[in-house]
């Protein structure tokens, strides 16, 4: 029998933030086990392993699953969780990597890097701003088409940017 390799999936999703600047946001991200104070349907994410800040660290996120049609209620109820390793993380830059360790959500590889980017405003209109870009290496997920994992990474993107955009320009 010959085994079929499939690539690697690679992608990227960008939420520009104006008003707020990249240092002002880079905590948020930083902040590596509150990721459900950003993320949608992230129930709970605390620190399971290793010292804040520093690579090593390992949390746990535990998500809601999002009922789909003709599924059954034990399916619905199940909770989805990922065990994630910060392989990575530069303040100065503003960036930070992670690895799925462990999950039951069908991935077999993932690393993705998170980096904040101030906005360079070359127009002098005085808008200031920043950029958070998320990408990912990833093999491919089980029940998931590529297409449909980018449109959640970058929906989620989104979410989170606005989310966070909001709670630093009330502060």
């Amino acid at each position: 029998m010959t085994e079929e390799t499939q690539a690697k999936w690679e992608g990227k999703a960008t939420v520009e933030l104006r008003g707020p600047t990249a240092d002002q946001v880079w905590p948020c991200l930083e902040d590596f086990c509150n990721l459900q104070k950003w993320l949608p349907r992230v129930d709970t994410c605390y620190r399971v392993e290793g010292e804040l800040g520093q690579p090593g660290l390992v949390r746990c996120c535990n998500f809601s699953k999002v009922p789909s049609e003709g599924s059954h209620e034990d399916e619905e109820n199940k909770v989805i969780w990922a065990k994630e390793k910060l392989i990575m993380i530069n303040p100065s830059e503003r960036c930070l990597s992670y690895e799925i360790l462990e999950n039951n959500a069908g991935f077999k590889s993932y690393v993705a890097t998170m980096k904040v980017s101030p906005i360079n405003d070359g127009d002098g209109d005085g808008h200031h701003g920043c950029t958070i870009e998320w990408s990912f290496i990833a093999d491919p997920i089980e029940g998931w088409p590529l297409e449909d994992f980018n449109s959640y990474i970058n929906s989620s993107l989104q979410f989170m940017g606005k989310k966070m955009e909001r709670d630093v320009l009330s502060r």
